[in-house]
């Protein structure tokens, strides 16, 4: 079975900051889908000096029946969102490139675990839609389990009955 892909742009934001040690501070701050067929982008979308946003494209968001359960947990919460990891690159410009995009809670836990940058931003309504068909589809939650309690003196008790009896 084929994944369920989309091509997206990512828009990250550069703030200039006053600041003694940082001259300034990126962050994605909006996902966008795209036509497949156009090329890679990196364009400036505004730069008044102060505040600047770039648009960088393509990523690819995935969704494999694998990770249903991190989809399920994302379209659950409050406000779903697109997870975006990135990186500075000095050499580039603008500096900040986004190089995972995903909407798996789990994935995202992943690599924050792995000590990546990765900031949500709203989903549009475009993946959410097909995600939530996707959900439906493919995820199974795990049945309950009658939960065991671990009783330390339950082994004792047995013996204890044992040398009564006799």
């Amino acid at each position: 079975m084929q994944p369920l892909r989309f091509i997206v742009d990512v828009v990250m934001e550069r703030l200039r900051l006053a600041n003694r040690w940082v001259d300034e501070t990126w962050r994605p701050v909006a996902v966008e889908i795209r036509e497949p067929t156009r090329g890679d982008l990196v364009e400036c979308l505004v730069d008044d000096g102060a505040i600047a946003r770039w648009r960088i494209g393509p990523a690819q968001i995935e969704l494999h029946p694998v990770e249903a359960e991190g989809y399920f947990l994302n379209l659950t919460s409050p406000a779903p969102c697109v997870f975006v990891m990135w990186r500075l690159y000095e050499e580039l410009t603008p500096t900040a490139r986004p190089v995972i995009v995903t909407v798996s809670y789990n994935e995202a836990a992943r690599l924050l675990d792995g000590g990546e940058r990765v900031v949500n931003v709203p989903m549009p309504d475009a993946i959410l839609q097909p995600m939530k068909r996707f959900v439906a589809e493919h995820y199974k939650p795990e049945p309950r389990r009658k939960v065991r309690r671990n009783d330390p003196f339950a082994a004792d008790s047995s013996v204890r009955e044992r040398k009564l009896d006799k």
